[in-house]
């Protein structure tokens, strides 16, 4: 059953909850019956590879169906026993609030200027009021919601005999990422080869990793509050430890301590990792590289399990995980949906506007949000199985159409020269923790156009 509210009830008098109505029963064995007709189904096609599950897991036990009768899914009762201090299990789905928002056309941009900077790559919500995103100019900047205010954290820099890379060839930020207990900040340093990690709320320096990478870092993922990998152009995997002994330097000046990777291993049948994502529920990395293969690490020994080629995918860029272990892999004319236990295609959607690459992606529950090449962003509803639907008017799809920001040469020059209209690329978005917020940036597609767009969804 897929509910916004789960709420256990549990009867003061009598042997039932009202919820308790014997149809539920009914549903799930109905339920359960067409996933094992599903499953038994010989496609027309044999797959290539092939997961078994173990049968046992198929029938439900009396205490499961018990569990089902007790729990409501009214969201009145969740409101109702949270208000009344309650202690029975409850949950709400994280998707419920921006869902509505969404649907319901309730989102408005709020244009966020951000001068003369070229192209924000990553963002994350260090807290409800600031959000911190790094640029190809190098810049990691923390952005006030409230205050409107911009402030520059300083980039780290590594020691001369580390490997250094020229100027000309920095790449800018790829990619910020925050441990699980929201202690560290873990993004590039101002060498694009090296990583930098900052201690939060306080945004002091930690340490700088460094000897790893020969060229660009383009993601990074937090395993634990310690462990951290790393995944660059040079198709090196690199596995960090920072430690409590790196953090508790407290001097006036802040300094910072050199970091060597613990292990640092080639990415077999990869060419340049692109991007790098854990998937907590099978405890194994995933990595997307630009020859179009998804490689799979067993995150516990750092070891790499097997890679396997996507269907038709081109310019793959962006890697996104669903708490229950789905992957959304962005590329040039999709999104392509995997199933983590078999990495087979589930579904290619579509972006309903043709050519235009998706550049970002990222789960709210059970909606997936898409940023596209050309300003727009769409939400897909997983479980309906297709993209979301205004309640206000039926026969309109959700989307937010991002404003053009800033662009050098301007708009009209470009519009005018190439024959195309001007549109940024979204090629970072994220959530606030209730979910009703959202920061969107970007800039222009082409490597050559210098410019930047920031936007504040709300």
């Amino acid at each position: 059953i897929n509910a916004m509210a789960h709420t256990r009830i549990i009867p003061v008098y009598g042997r039932r909850p009202p919820c308790a109505t014997l149809c539920r029963i009914e549903e799930l064995h109905m339920r359960l019956r067409a996933m094992r007709l599903e499953r038994s189904r010989k496609p027309d096609k044999p797959e290539d590879f092939v997961c078994y599950e173990d049968s046992d897991d198929e029938e439900e036990s009396a205490v499961a169906e018990k569990q089902v009768l007790n729990t409501s899914y009214n969201f009145v009762d969740f409101v109702r026993g949270r208000e009344m201090g309650g202690r029975e299990p409850k949950w709400v789905g994280p998707e419920y609030g921006s869902r509505h928002i969404l649907t319901h056309e309730m989102f408005k941009e709020y244009s966020v200027s951000l001068s003369n900077m070229n192209k924000v790559f990553c963002s994350q919500w260090l807290s409800d009021r600031q959000v911190v995103f790094g640029t190809k100019c190098n810049k990691l900047m923390v952005y006030d919601v409230v205050t409107q205010k911009l402030d520059q954290i300083p980039s780290l820099q590594g020691r001369r005999d580390s490997i250094t890379l020229p100027q000309d060839q920095q790449c800018g930020i790829h990619s910020v990422q925050i441990n699980p207990s929201k202690t560290l900040l873990a993004t590039g340093a101002r060498n694009s080869s090296e990583i930098a990690v900052y201690r939060l709320p306080t945004l002091d320096p930690v340490c700088v990793g460094e000897g790893a990478h020969r060229d660009w870092v383009f993601d990074m993922c937090w395993l634990d509050d310690q462990f951290l990998v790393s995944g660059s152009r040079d198709t090196r995997m690199a596995l960090w430890r920072v430690q409590e002994d790196d953090m508790t330097t407290k001097q006036e000046v802040p300094t910072y301590n050199h970091l060597r990777a613990l292990a640092v291993k080639e990415c077999k049948s990869a060419q340049k990792v692109r991007a790098v994502a854990f998937n907590k529920s099978f405890q194994e990395i995933a990595a997307l590289s630009l020859n179009g293969y998804i490689h799979i690490w067993n995150a516990e020994t750092f070891k790499q399990k097997l890679s396997r080629k996507l269907p038709s995918c081109q310019e793959n860029v962006c890697l996104a995980v669903q708490d229950a272990g789905m992957y959304a892999v962005g590329c040039r004319s999709y999104t392509l949906l995997l199933d983590a236990r078999t990495l087979q295609a589930v579904k290619k959607i579509s972006p309903r506007y043709s050519g235009c690459g998706i550049r970002s992606a990222s789960f709210q529950g059970n909606v997936l949000t898409i940023g596209t090449g050309v300003g727009i962003l769409l939400f897909y509803d997983l479980r309906a199985g297709k993209y979301l639907e205004s309640s206000i008017n039926s026969s309109r799809t959700v989307h937010l159409k991002a404003s053009k920001g800033w662009v050098f040469p301007d708009e009209e020059y470009i519009d005018g020269f190439q024959h195309i209209k001007y549109t940024p690329a979204i090629y970072t978005h994220c959530y606030d923790s209730s979910g009703t917020r959202l920061f969107t940036a970007g800039g222009p597609l082409p490597a050559n156009l210098y410019g930047n767009y920031a936007g504040l969804w709300q």
